[in-house]
């Protein structure tokens, strides 16, 4: 059943991929990295960040979302979770490069405040650089809750988490970045 409806999924992604106006982001090779990107005004509560950048309602954010039908492709194969879990990290953090050059080169840089993102998986995302914020607005949790869930079921992942906003200023992510590459 779940290879069915991955297959769907499959198939309805590319529709999905043009109604949401996302863009995959690309790397020098111009390969899609695993994000799709996308620019958003925050709806939520005012967040500030350990950097002190203050988050309120209509920012102008880069909201990220994993491709997941990719995503659950490449670790259909992999039966542990932790190995999972340790290939997702660093498929991700491979890729944060090439958000950062994504976002500098973006012609609307200088008004995005920081990165958003919604997921129920949020092991190692500080180590990533994302800090966490519980969705305030329990209607909004509930259908983010919903959605994710089958996600999950799809991917066969047990994960039950409530999903959580994950926020990284812009100025972390490209600082995070210039390190990495010395």
């Amino acid at each position: 059943m779940r290879s069915y409806l991955l297959t769907i999924w499959n198939t309805l992604d590319p529709i999905y991929y043009n109604f949401t106006r996302l863009h995959h982001v690309a790397d020098h090779d111009r390969n899609k990295t695993i994000f799709r990107v996308r620019l958003t005004k925050y709806r939520g509560s005012p967040v500030v960040l350990e950097d002190g950048t203050a988050i309120r309602k209509n920012d102008v954010l880069l909201k990220i979302h994993l491709h997941n039908v990719r995503m659950i492709r490449e670790l259909r194969d992999i039966k542990s979770e932790v190995q999972r879990a340790l290939l997702l990290y660093h498929m991700i953090r491979d890729d944060m490069q090439c958000l950062s050059s994504y976002l500098e080169k973006h012609p609307r840089r200088q008004e995005i405040k920081a990165v958003i993102g919604i997921t129920m998986l949020n092991r190692g995302t500080q180590r990533l650089g994302f800090e966490t914020f519980s969705i305030q607005n329990r209607s909004y949790r509930l259908f983010k809750q919903l959605t994710c869930l089958l996600i999950n079921f799809i991917a066969g992942r047990p994960d039950r988490n409530p999903p959580i906003y994950l926020f990284m200023s812009v100025n972390r992510l490209l600082n995070h970045s210039e390190r990495r590459l010395n």
